[in-house]
């Protein structure tokens, strides 16, 4: 019986280890996929000149989940709510943490950009989402760096806290 519990243990630290490695390793996915969607709102604004809502229904539907899920929510909350953009843009970025891999440092990023959009003529928001997208391209270079130096060491420490806490007990 012991035997059993041990194998669940170092089952269930295994697990954990590849959990927190397959955060790392999402992250930087999740940072390039949320760059493209600024991307695609920026040609929206600048060449479309779709008003805003519209331009996030269209880029939910070019964008990869969680980050069209994001978009999605923010089309569908503007156009029921009525309320101001900075607030369902707040509640939809806090959405977006909760089923994402992205870090407090992309959250305050994407927070900020709320702040100014919608609030200047087309040549200022480029410049905002140009600086928007130059923060989340340093925030990229670190998740990457992030995830070369514990993606590997995370898998391995689940296996081995497991073991040791095993072999502890045993």
């Amino acid at each position: 019986m012991q035997w059993i519990g041990a194998l669940l243990f170092v089952i269930t630290s295994t697990w954990v280890g590849f959990e927190w490695s397959s955060r790392l390793s999402n992250r930087p996915k999740q940072i390039r996929q949320l760059k493209n969607a600024l991307q695609i709102l920026e040609a929206e604004i600048l060449y479309s000149q779709l008003p805003l809502n519209e331009a996030f229904l269209v880029i939910a539907k070019q964008t990869p989940q969680p980050i069209s899920k994001f978009f999605d929510t923010l089309y569908y909350e503007l156009e029921q709510d009525k309320r101001d953009l900075f607030s369902v843009w707040e509640q939809s970025v806090n959405g977006l943490m909760k089923y994402s891999s992205l870090g407090s440092n992309e959250q305050e990023i994407i927070k900020q950009f709320g702040r100014t959009l919608g609030q200047h003529d087309f040549h200022q928001q480029q410049k905002h989402i140009q600086l928007t997208l130059s923060h989340l391209e340093r925030e990229l270079e670190e998740a990457r760096d992030h995830h070369l130096k514990y993606g590997k060491m995370a898998k391995s420490l689940g296996v081995l806290c497991g073991l040791f806490v095993v072999l502890l007990l045993l």
